[in-house]
């Protein structure tokens, strides 16, 4: 493949990190990445040439206007997860970069979302639009409007469904700060029987996919939304396996049901977003049809829960 000019924005956020890794050590194009505090990104970008780090703002994007119309490939994944500037990063400035963009030249957009806004179908879920919070809100509203735009036909929508990852040199994804504390309380949650289901996505292996489309866009006649995750876990499934790795057994399980939380949710008057009560209620976050790098027959660096305790860190039986 020759050498393309792609940006990256968000490159010091977890997926940014992997992405930004992947395509220095993978590949030979000109990167550019945009970061708001350069001392975050914690990659080595004088590793080869043609790696430029630009310190800047989804919020002055403006101030890339000279860069914006040169750009090969486009890759978003740069993100405000709350807070006042939320709309304003997550859709009228993620839009004007769009547009600044040069159709004609830039071969492929890729726009990072959640799967959060869609339903199980991978259609938009009307909920997420409602009553979701400001984050999933914006993506939402972000996801109708690049249908509008010029380059629309060029943009690979790609949701994530839980994301996984962090090391030493790279942020933790909030799920993955969580896992320690899971496994501290695996002995009452083994005995809790839930009804639900999930998928999870390894930030290595979203970089995987991502250097995978940049290689070989999607076609007139192929996908141009993804969801990425692996294979569907129940929530049962999920804690029998976090036993198995411990060694720990299961001798019996209490039924949780959505009655039971509904009721504890109103005898003790326990405050809840109506997001968050969608959610309690919605249960099976699943999706027709996932993508990961096996999907493309690449190897997958995270797929089990076995492999999400390893790379986590935690010790399990021989």
């Amino acid at each position: 493949m020759s050498q393309k000019r792609i940006l990256v924005t968000g490159a010091s956020g977890c997926i940014g990190h992997y992405i930004t890794e992947t395509l220095i050590q993978n590949t030979n194009h000109e990167l550019f990445l945009l970061v708001r505090n350069p001392s975050k990104l914690q990659v080595d970008t004088t590793v080869r040439p043609g790696i430029n780090v630009l310190q800047g703002d989804m919020q002055k994007i403006n101030l890339l206007a000279d860069l914006l119309p040169t750009i090969d490939i486009a890759v978003l994944t740069a993100t405000a997860w709350g807070g006042d500037e939320t709309f304003d990063i997550n859709v009228v400035k993620t839009l004007e970069l769009m547009k600044m963009l040069d159709p004609q030249r830039c071969e492929q957009v890729i726009y990072f979302s959640t799967a959060s806004v869609l339903d199980r179908n991978n259609q938009p879920l009307k909920e997420a639009g409602e009553i979701g919070t400001d984050y999933i809100r914006s993506k939402y509203d972000c996801l109708h409007k690049t249908a509008e735009l010029e380059i629309a036909p060029k943009i690979t929508k790609v949701f994530p469904t839980l994301v996984l990852g962090g090391d030493d040199h790279k942020p933790y994804s909030h799920l993955t700060s969580g896992i320690t504390e899971v496994v501290k309380y695996i002995n009452l949650i083994r005995l809790l029987q839930v009804d639900g289901s999930f998928h999870f996505i390894h930030g290595r292996d979203i970089a995987t996919t991502v250097q995978h489309l940049i290689e070989h866009p999607p076609q007139a006649n192929e996908p141009r939304q993804l969801v990425l995750g692996q294979t569907a876990l129940t929530a049962n499934q999920a804690v029998e396996e976090v036993c198995a790795y411990l060694g720990k057994k299961i001798r019996f399980r209490i039924p949780l049901s959505i009655a039971l939380a509904n009721l504890i949710i109103a005898v003790f008057r326990i405050q809840m977003a109506a997001w968050d009560r969608f959610c309690i209620n919605y249960r099976h976050f699943n999706y027709e049809t996932v993508v990961n790098p096996a999907s493309f027959g690449l190897p997958n660096y995270c797929a089990t829960m076995s492999d999400v305790l390893q790379i986590s860190g935690v010790k399990g039986v021989k």
